[in-house]
């Protein structure tokens, strides 16, 4: 199919919401920021470990897409590929689940190695799926019909975040690390696997891309960068501003050395809840917002979350606040960042960018192991500092980048 119709655009537009609601109600089950973490720090896992967890779930998927943007880019058709990514998400999560069912079976260093290679596989997996689903959605929604897609995909992914963000919690409480979690788990890969079936029906448009290896990508990276300015000042501001999305692990890791009686189940609540209250708002000014405006508005959010947590040693609830500003900084920043990459990019590139994005967002990708170090060897302050520095220096290049959106 090489035509995209308001027909085609609108059944797309559909299924695009069916996935977006059912991957919301698997997300809070295995929630990166709030799940993830602690999953980690019941096998034992230290300061560099974390650090090396959330390396590997953001800063290593984004760079896997170096590796899979060339080879999606030849490939006129790309539907298949992102239900492979999916599935494979999907049979990480089952092994997840059977390794914390026979928890107990197994010593802490083999707990630990196993959740780092199956956090991996996930990864990387979702990175694979990532790029055909940006390219995707970039050349089979109407222009005009992106940025309430992107908005409404996020209040309906709210809705359900909140939704299994409530079950979530309740399976917390109701059993016991691990079998809590191994629960957990199995739920997310149920409605991993429903999401995917909205994309059996998806009608893609075929592209007509020159074949291009990995040597010819890092050609087409270079010229890029040369040429498109926004593109140069996006690279700068995601490599900057982007070390805000890995706060929350390390927060998790702080509360577990500062703070007595902290639940996940209520953290992984309040950051949902923000996500929600955010979705409806840039929702409902979808057509009034400017990204450089929401830029800004993630900038405020990291430092209020850093002075917050800084403060709440002795304060649970404002340590609950504090995830609760997180859930609204990472709606914000998904929206924003998506939406640009789809401003700056256009069909016949978009696949070439995503995985050219995620080679140039080193600071984020390799921070989170940096930090961990920081942690274990010069505490809490001197890391929430280094990040408040770096974060701030992003309004240099947000200046710079003169979105028309």
């Amino acid at each position: 199919m090489n035509k995209l119709t308001n027909k085609i655009s609108k059944l797309n537009y559909g299924y695009f919401l069916w996935h977006a609601a059912f991957l919301a109600l698997a997300s809070s089950f295995m929630d990166i920021d709030t799940i993830m973490p602690a999953v980690l720090g019941s096998a034992g896992g230290n300061a560099f470990q974390m650090g090396l967890l959330v390396t590997i779930m953001l800063g290593g998927a984004s760079f896997s897409q170096l590796i899979f943007a060339p080879y999606l880019h030849n490939k006129n058709l790309k539907r298949k590929f992102l239900l492979i990514g999916i599935n494979t998400r999907v049979l990480a999560l089952v092994f997840l689940a059977f390794l914390f069912f026979n928890f107990n079976s197994f010593p802490d260093s083999l707990k630990i190695v196993a959740i780092l290679l199956l956090a991996g596989l996930f990864s990387f997996s979702g990175a694979f799926a990532n790029i055909s689903y940006t390219d995707i959605i970039g050349k089979s929604i109407k222009k005009t019909k992106r940025k309430s897609l992107l908005s409404l995909k996020q209040i309906i992914s709210a809705i359900g975040l909140f939704v299994s963000a409530i079950i979530a919690r309740k399976i917390l409480s109701i059993f016991d690390v691990p079998l809590s979690y191994a629960f957990l788990f199995i739920f997310a890969a149920v409605f991993l696997s429903i999401a995917s079936l909205g994309f059996w029906r998806l009608k893609e448009i075929a592209n007509n891309n020159a074949h291009i290896n990995l040597k010819q990508l890092f050609r087409f990276m270079w010229a890029e960068v040369k040429i498109n300015h926004k593109l140069r000042r996006y690279l700068l501001v995601i490599n900057t501003l982007g070390i805000s999305i890995s706060l929350m692990p390390f927060l998790i890791l702080f509360a577990k050395e500062n703070l007595a009686g902290v639940s996940i189940g209520n953290l992984l609540f309040f950051k949902v809840t923000g996500g929600v209250l955010m979705s409806s708002l840039l929702f409902y000014f979808s057509k009034r917002f400017k990204y450089r405006y929401t830029l800004y508005t993630i900038i405020f959010l990291a430092l209020s979350m850093l002075a917050f947590t800084f403060f709440s040693s002795n304060t649970s609830w404002l340590f609950y606040f504090v995830f609760f500003l997180g859930g609204i900084l990472v709606v914000t920043y998904k929206i924003t960042i998506s939406g640009i990459l789809l401003e700056i990019s256009h069909n016949e590139n978009r696949a070439m960018y995503a995985g050219l994005v995620g080679a140039g967002n080193i600071i984020p990708a390799f921070f989170p192991l940096l930090g961990g170090w920081i942690i274990k060897t010069n505490g809490f302050t001197v890391f929430f500092l280094i990040v408040g520095i770096i974060i701030l220096s992003s309004i240099i290049f947000i200046r710079r980048l003169n979105c028309v959106r």
